[in-house]
């Protein structure tokens, strides 16, 4: 296994050195990472928690790192030293894998020594970050369906390095995709491997009858033969048939076609009328090519006659955003006597103005429906009363108001990391994708749709929206007597 202590940026180590220097590097801390917004869709499905906590609990700066940190000449040798016996002790508190989260929501919380909660920052990001936007396209793109037809990932060869072409497969299935054409994938999280040919089977051999019998013969339990390589209409689909009678003669059952090019909505209905005529109505449609879930929705409202989609660089990349803006910040600090300090950063935009303190995270449901109604931020001391009617309001434009009752609560967060171990038993990766659909199917449609959704509530209870305002005025007025 590779060592990826090194992945961060260099201003981590500054500051982790900085906070040695200045003797503050073993007092205790509270970050949250969320996000700000997502303008893929209203939710995003938080993704990369496994992966991320196997980086936080097994650094170590071996004795290739402490020399390459040595010749920077920016640390001394006790801090290096200190580097070298570093380990992670604190504690981590997330959401499930798969949950549907929203922004400004804490959904992984971290409360360590300064230097180690500091130095977590830029890898949790670049591993959470990823993840959780590759699952946001792959759901998104996997509701477009309306259940016509499985998505299956097959975006390795587009994906921008190894990395993220496995652990972006990852995220896919996670957010819906039923299998994925990436091998060393399916081999590292035990999930379904998908493929057929590329064009270059076909020019192979003398004829594409040659080599869609070739390929009959390899696979006659499992003959999906890719039928634009010349002409679809007039060779492909009329030599697929030739070798599915041929298939049918022998006892075997073609699995059918898959279309990578042209007009897919008029080439799949001429296909599945001429391949029903030909007595092969069990024969399954297999599109790809450049789709997401605009021109899915496109070809299902053209009444395209498909079984299953083949989704790559789209979903691999998030072509339409290719960046998740997750961020990590400060929320508090904690005295030796285990209060807190709350801390917050300020900011002309309203929305990169953080909740301070330390935190839970709760979602709000209808007691006669189970559905979704809000989430609700709080201190981490409150516990929410389910016993008495509830007054929601907007954080920033608190004239918003709407009251809820009849309602139950389920705090979102659970202990991930106990001091510095493992107390949490993640699931396969299948149990998550089943746990992501069954949360996704606690929100109405109007919260889900891909045009013009419906803004999901997320409320701060009256405490915590309490101390927000009254720190952000305290540190203004600050400000002007120039005491910040």
């Amino acid at each position: 296994m590779r060592n990826l202590t090194l992945l961060t940026d260099l201003y981590q180590l500054t500051m982790g050195y900085g906070f040695y220097r200045q003797n503050k590097h073993e007092e205790e801390v509270v970050f949250d990472l969320f996000f700000r917004k997502n303008d893929l869709i209203t939710y995003s499905l938080f993704a990369g928690l496994e992966q991320a906590m196997d980086y936080l609990l097994n650094w170590h700066f071996d004795d290739e790192d402490i020399a390459y940190l040595r010749s920077l000449n920016l640390f001394d040798e006790g801090f290096l030293e200190y580097l070298k016996n570093m380990k992670f002790t604190g504690d981590v508190y997330a959401v499930r894998e798969g949950e549907p989260v929203f922004p400004g929501e804490p959904i992984l919380t971290v409360k360590a020594p300064l230097i180690q909660a500091q130095f977590a920052e830029t890898a949790l990001l670049n591993i959470i970050n990823h993840q959780t936007l590759i699952a946001t396209k792959s759901s998104k793109i996997c509701r477009a369906t309306a259940g016509n037809g499985m998505v299956m990932e097959f975006g390795l060869r587009r994906a921008q390095g190894p990395d993220a072409g496995i652990n972006g497969a990852r995220a896919a299935i996670i957010g819906g995709c039923s299998s994925t054409s990436n091998v060393i994938a399916g081999q590292k999280f035990n999930v379904p491997v998908a493929g057929t040919m590329a064009h270059s089977w076909i020019m192979d051999y003398p004829t594409e009858y040659d080599a869609f019998r070739a390929y009959a013969d390899a696979y006659p339990e499992n003959c999906m033969l890719l039928v634009d390589t010349y002409d679809t209409l007039r060779s492909g689909v009329p030599n697929a048939i030739k070798v599915f009678k041929e298939l049918k003669a022998a006892g075997y059952t073609p699995k059918g076609i898959r279309l990578d090019s042209g007009d897919l909505a008029y080439l799949s209905k001429k296909a599945r009328k001429m391949m029903d005529e030909a007595g092969f109505p069990e024969a399954k449609i297999c599109v790809s090519g450049d789709l997401d879930e605009r021109s899915i929705n496109s070809l299902i409202q053209q009444g395209a006659k498909i079984d299953s989609w083949g989704v790559g660089t789209k979903l691999i990349t998030s072509e339409d955003l290719p960046a998740l803006g997750g961020v990590y910040k400060l929320a508090a600090v904690v005295g030796k006597d285990g209060s807190m300090m709350p801390k917050i950063k300020l900011s002309d935009n309203t929305a990169k103005i953080t909740n301070p303190s330390f935190k839970r995270l709760y979602r709000l449901y209808d007691k006669e429906n189970g559905m979704a109604i809000a989430d609700l931020i709080t201190l981490r001391e409150e516990v929410v009363d389910e016993s008495e009617p509830l007054t929601l309001f907007h954080p920033v434009e608190t004239w918003k108001k709407h009251e809820v009752d009849n309602f139950y609560a389920e705090e979102l967060q659970h202990t991930i990391v106990k001091n510095g171990k493992l107390v949490y038993e993640f699931p396969t990766l299948m149990e998550v994708q089943a746990f992501s659909k069954a949360e996704l199917a606690k929100f109405w449609e109007e919260y889900l749709r891909l045009d013009m959704p419906q803004l999901y509530k997320v409320d701060l209870s009256n405490a915590l929206h309490t101390l927000k305002i009254g720190m952000i005025d305290g540190i203004r007025e600050n400000a002007k007597k120039g005491k910040n």
